[in-house]
């Protein structure tokens, strides 16, 4: 036993500790009072990686559906990995649009979110430091980190120069969401940065 260690010495390792749980506690709030509070008038946008079709959805009802989507070509996953080629399930929002893409129109999905990030943290796929870095960047209401080992740069995308052929047929995406390029279009107009996107 060593006589000499100080008391005080493992202070600063249970304090981040401490601050780790606060911070988790409070996103845990948040994320349940945002779901709580909805608009019965919403635009919102439903993905269901089974039956691969995106929805526009006003409230409870069906405003347009598009069908023969594709996602990641290793499917969809509640934890993701950086270049696993797998599609996140969970509730985002677009974060921005970027009309110059390669892929002709390009959505951003604001992921990793405090969910993925917070269930990351407890199964060993992100340490504590990446764990903050997402977390300091929702407190400040910026995009959350696009470097961890949960990967990033997702969206909902269209084909730019690709075949429709093979969109037809086959998941090819590395983890993102696509559609043509007139559905892409099509799909910009209803919806805007904010717009909540739930993929499932």
């Amino acid at each position: 036993m060593d006589t000499n260690r100080h008391p005080c010495r493992d202070l600063p390792g249970l304090c981040r500790f401490l601050c780790l749980s606060i911070v988790i506690l409070l996103q845990s709030i948040c994320i349940s009072v945002t779901a709580a509070i909805a608009d019965p008038d919403e635009i919102w946008v439903l993905v269901d990686t089974d039956a691969l079709t995106l929805t526009v959805m006003q409230g409870e009802a069906v405003i347009q559906k598009y069908e023969n989507i594709a996602i990641g070509s290793n499917g969809p996953t509640l934890a993701k990995l950086v270049s696993d080629e797998t599609t996140p399930l969970g509730d985002f929002r677009i974060s921005g649009i970027n009309e110059r893409s390669r892929y002709h129109l390009f959505l951003a999905l604001d992921y990793p979110t405090m969910e993925h990030a917070r269930r990351a943290l407890e199964d060993g796929r992100l340490n504590p430091q990446e764990y903050l870095a997402v977390s300091n960047a929702w407190l400040a209401e910026e995009p959350p980190p696009q470097n961890t080992r949960l990967g990033g740069h997702l969206g909902i995308h269209g084909l730019g120069e690709g075949s429709e052929e093979i969109h037809g047929v086959v998941n090819w995406t590395d983890g993102c969401i696509a559609v043509t390029n007139a559905q892409i279009d099509e799909l910009a107009g209803w919806v805007a940065v904010g717009t909540r996107v739930s993929v499932r």
